[in-house]
């Protein structure tokens, strides 16, 4: 073999490998868009569920993160920038509004939502078995277990006629569902409730003001991605001023709130990484059935429960399925 033929056969080897990764398919893409950063024991619980359909972030999954940070109108730009990405589905979190914004911004890439309200009522999807377009999800009913909550916080305090409730005033649709049911159920055990809006730090804080001046018997917090996102501002607040309070999720029991009543949020991420996964591996959105979250959990916090000299009746400590102490 003359020297030039050995260094052909040596490019034609080299060139071998190049052309089998040319032929492997691109690693699909996931795009996940929210309204706020995401506690890290959420996004395990998604990337588990990826995981159990075979798919693992860095292996053979990318997934590209777009958060709006509070900032709403941020929204429909940070969806259209995913759009643009061609990603292979979109996982919406924290809301309506998030879900909504993927919505106009794409009717062919596939989109998963996880929403505390009625996705059908909403217009996402045409039903629930069959959702009919592009959008499928986990539907968590937060908003629904308000009566719940209050029957549940009337019963850790038996003599709390006033109750404040503290909504978050950009959550249009979540706020309407919340105060739908929270009405007539306040009014069935004989409480009256006083809506506060809050959509910053700073009205946050004038909400307390007002209840250190009014001292309300008790403080109902809605469910909000937003409010979640200020739950270590919003429990030392109530601890400060000594007001108990309920919340819709045991992220604010682990910083010291008092009480919580709602959906087991790291198991709908999980289903929500579960119902990616089943897209990715070529299940259509208009005919994979929205998934209903029936898994809840009642936590309570009893450090927090004696420093506001409470004692929690054995019939709540019976029924809760964690005590913090």
């Amino acid at each position: 073999m003359n020297r030039r033929e050995f260094i052909t056969l040596l490019g034609g080897a080299a060139a071998w490998p190049l052309a089998a990764r040319a032929q492997q398919p691109a690693m699909p893409v996931i795009g996940v868009l929210g309204a706020t950063s995401t506690d890290t024991d959420y996004l395990r619980a998604f990337r588990q569920g990826l995981k159990d359909t075979g798919y693992v972030e860095g292996e053979n999954v990318a997934i590209e993160y777009r958060w709006a940070e509070d900032q709403y109108d941020r929204l429909p730009a940070l969806a259209a920038d995913l759009v643009r990405r061609r990603v292979a589905v979109i996982a919406t979190v924290h809301g309506p509004a998030v879900t909504l914004a993927a919505k106009a911004a794409t009717t062919t890439i596939p989109i998963v939502f996880t929403i505390a309200e009625d996705p059908v009522r909403l217009g996402l999807v045409a039903s629930l078995a069959r959702p009919g377009g592009n959008v499928t999800g986990i539907n968590f009913v937060t908003g629904e277990l308000a009566a719940k909550r209050l029957e549940l916080l009337r019963e850790l305090l038996p003599r709390a006629a006033r109750v404040a409730v503290l909504v978050n005033p950009a959550n249009f649709t979540q706020t309407e569902t919340t105060l739908r049911d929270l009405e007539p159920a306040a009014r069935a055990i004989g409480s009256q409730i006083q809506v506060f809006k809050a959509d910053t730090s700073r009205e946050i804080d004038a909400a307390f003001a007002t209840f250190a001046r009014e001292r309300p018997d008790a403080l109902f917090v809605s469910s909000s991605a937003y409010l979640t996102s200020r739950r270590v501002q919003l429990t030392q607040l109530a601890a400060r001023h000594a007001i108990p309070a309920t919340y819709p999720g045991r992220q604010y029991v682990e910083v010291g709130g008092l009480m919580s009543y709602g959906s087991d949020l790291a198991d709908g991420w999980r289903q929500l990484g579960l119902h990616t996964g089943r897209v990715l591996k070529g299940a259509k959105p208009a005919e994979l059935p929205v998934v209903q979250s029936t898994k809840f959990e009642l936590v309570i916090n009893a450090q927090t429960a004696r420093m506001l000299s409470l004692t929690v009746p054995a019939s709540l400590l019976a029924i809760a399925d964690e005590v913090i102490e």
